[in-house]
């Protein structure tokens, strides 16, 4: 199919979904979601947002004003997967227990509001990644309109830029556990680190990039071309300086450049 013929099958999915509840991160994908169900089904659709340490406050702020951008009701709810045992050890399927406590919320919120579906933003390029919460979502019979529709990420990107939506290029924002190695504890302290760590980063204009946690060191990921800027730029003492007092020791640099799901590596 092309992407018109994609685009067709998505609205078409998401209209005999009659009333919904997207779980809504603020990311391209969810937020594509969001809003083709909100021009299909207009007040029959809310997205849902996840408040916890998990989550930098960036993406929360973000999604709030992209919903209020396009007149969509928004709600964010509390989830409390860092306080969980199974999270915290962060085991090879964290994402589990992280998704199946944010999925747990939004169906009770769905059955208490009245609606009567369940979507998500996964696409067809997450079926063949590390993603074991896509099991929490076929536990809750969550749908996933995307897959439904053929749509890859580049479709999503493509559709979004069509559709003249703002965030169409917007870099992928995966949980802030995402950036601690597999079997090292999960708290609350590291994450706000990690946070901190990047938002410090983006504040200097980079786009793409991620901060490992790595116990008292901080491994930072760029795109290759722009390692040389960071080391040699002016901002280089500064940044040594900042990560210091977010409480890393040490700082490096990964000479492989930036690579989402990198950590996924170990895994195989």
């Amino acid at each position: 199919m092309d992407l018109e013929q994609k685009e067709t099958a998505l609205r078409s999915f998401i209209r005999d979904c009659e009333s919904t509840v997207v779980a809504y991160s603020g990311g391209v994908d969810s937020a594509l979601v969001l809003t083709v169900a909100h021009q299909e089904l207009g007040e029959k659709v809310i997205g849902v947002t996840a408040h916890s340490p998990s989550v930098p406050l960036r993406e929360r702020e973000a999604a709030d004003a992209f919903a209020k951008q396009i007149g969509v009701r928004h709600q964010v709810i509390e989830t409390g997967e860092v306080n969980l045992p199974e999270y915290r050890q962060n085991p090879a399927n964290r994402c589990f227990f992280c998704k199946t406590e944010l999925y747990s919320h939004l169906i009770r919120f769905a059955k208490e509001e009245g609606f009567t579906t369940l979507l998500n933003g996964t696409n067809c390029d997450d079926l063949g990644d590390h993603r074991p919460g896509l099991n929490a979502a076929e536990n809750f019979h969550v749908k996933s309109p995307l897959v439904e529709a053929g749509m890859t990420k580049q479709d999503v990107r493509a559709l979004s830029k069509k559709m003249r939506l703002p965030l169409w290029e917007k870099p992928a924002s995966p949980c802030l556990a995402s950036r601690i190695p597999y079997g090292q504890e999960v708290n609350e302290e590291k994450l706000l680190m990690v946070e901190q760590a990047e938002d410090y980063l983006l504040s200097l204009g980079y786009r793409e990039l991620r901060v490992r946690h790595f116990g008292n060191t901080a491994r930072i990921e760029l795109p290759v071309g722009e390692i040389k800027t960071l080391r040699e730029g002016s901002h280089w003492q500064e940044t040594k300086e900042r990560f210091t007092e977010i409480g890393f020791h040490e700082i490096e640099v990964d000479e492989e450049g930036f690579r989402s799901g990198k950590l996924n590596a170990s895994l195989t």
